[in-house]
């Protein structure tokens, strides 16, 4: 079986154990940035770095992680979350570098193409913390997002 062939498998399969909690996707979503930038100053000012999710619509993966991990985060003002969408090739979108870009045109030069994606970011796009990349495990993956943002708020914390 190719390596394809194993993630619409798998994708499938979790769909379908995942289909009847997911009902209502649309009350999981996370904001989306026109600015990156103004994103970045926005988690800037709570001290907190950027967190973005790199997403697929339809994901069963990223929709775990939004619900799971993202909102509760957001909701109790520990910090505040963001999503791309892998595929967006349409709504324009700020990039770092002050020039227009789309989601997945700045996922593609990130190399982030794999969801889900988190991504820990400081003022200027850079990386704080390692990418959390995919969702192999649902018994660690929270320890594996709290080291991270830990991590990421570390990086801003040190004196520049």
């Amino acid at each position: 079986m190719t390596l394809l062939a194993r993630r619409r498998f798998s994708a499938a399969l979790a769909g379908g154990l995942l289909l009847p909690s997911l009902t209502r996707a649309a009350d999981t979503a996370l904001p989306v940035p026109a600015s990156l930038p103004g994103a970045a100053q926005t988690a800037a000012a709570k001290k907190e770095p950027l967190v973005l999710l790199i997403s697929l619509p339809g994901c069963p993966y990223c929709e775990l992680v939004r619900r799971n991990y993202l909102l509760p985060a957001q909701r109790t003002g520990s910090l505040h979350a963001w999503q791309l969408n892998i595929s967006d090739r349409t709504t324009p979108l700020v990039g770092f570098d002050g020039k227009l870009t789309t989601a997945a045109a700045q996922v593609a030069e990130w190399k982030a193409g794999f969801t889900p994606t988190v991504l820990f970011l400081g003022a200027a796009g850079q990386d704080l913390a390692e990418r959390l990349v995919g969702l192999a495990s649902l018994d660690f993956y929270g320890a594996y997002f709290e080291e991270r943002v830990a991590t990421a708020r570390r990086a801003l914390a040190r004196p520049a």
